[in-house]
């Protein structure tokens, strides 16, 4: 186990699944372990397992308990999740194109001033970023993304809205995220994507997935409302960058 990680704890969460707990805060040395025991049971698969949803610091196991009960799993669980890392394989990465400020992100000049700098400023501050999709949550789609510039870590809204638009891109707290749908956000919303990463009729339905790299460029609105018809249509507009 890496130095800084305690031993993973095993939570029950319900009467079929149990929670494999590497750390209590976010982590990036967590989410690589989570991401490692997620391949690890899907390479070899324990019989009983139903799902697995990976998050940034844990990863949630659904199990049918009339095939195997918690300390039974927790017994083929835990030394798999405490083996060492494997070797480091090269992930998917892509770019995706965004449309920054006015009517797209609106909270983009707010952030500026609250941040003492100019929205140039922050739009390359946050185009500069490498990031990695940490896990998808809270609606089909959204991905969460480690790797902030630690220059735009800030706390979230005071007052979260009720609806912001589908493709927002926004960052709160240490995060930066995707939102694929339209949904209530707390976040402060930079830009907006033409990509759909959840596209119900279309092959692959989900775009991103968790270990995928992403990296940001901007675009003029006119470029966005072109390529926006196109997603809709089901094209995929995210470049998939082939090392």
């Amino acid at each position: 186990m890496a130095a800084t990680l305690p031993p993973p704890r095993l939570l029950p969460s319900g009467d079929s699944a149990v929670t494999v707990e590497f750390s209590r805060t976010i982590d990036d040395a967590a989410n690589q372990r989570v991401l490692a025991l997620d391949k690890a049971l899907a390479a070899s698969p324990i019989d009983g397992i139903t799902e697995t949803v990976p998050t940034y610091r844990s990863l949630l196991v659904h199990y049918d308990p009339g095939r195997i009960g918690f300390d039974a799993l927790g017994e083929k669980i835990l030394p798999i999740a405490t083996q060492p890392l494997p070797p480091v394989t090269k992930a998917r990465r892509w770019r995706i194109p965004v449309a920054y400020g006015g009517e797209h992100g609106i909270d983009l000049e707010d952030v500026a001033k609250a941040l003492n700098t100019t929205p140039d400023d922050i739009v390359a501050r946050h185009v500069g970023g490498d990031y990695k999709v940490a896990m998808i949550g809270f609606t089909p789609g959204w991905s969460y993304l480690s790797g902030l510039d630690k220059s735009l870590h800030m706390s979230r809204r005071q007052n979260p809205r009720l609806l912001t638009p589908a493709g927002t891109i926004s960052i709160g707290g240490i995060q930066a995220g995707i939102q694929c749908l339209a949904a209530p956000s707390g976040w402060h919303l930079l830009g907006r994507t033409p990509v759909r990463t959840y596209q119900l009729h279309r092959n692959p339905t989900f775009l991103t997935e968790p270990g995928d790299r992403v990296t940001f460029f901007a675009i003029d609105h006119k470029t966005f409302a072109e390529q926006d018809r196109a997603a809709e249509a089901g094209e995929i507009i995210a470049e998939q960058v082939v090392a």
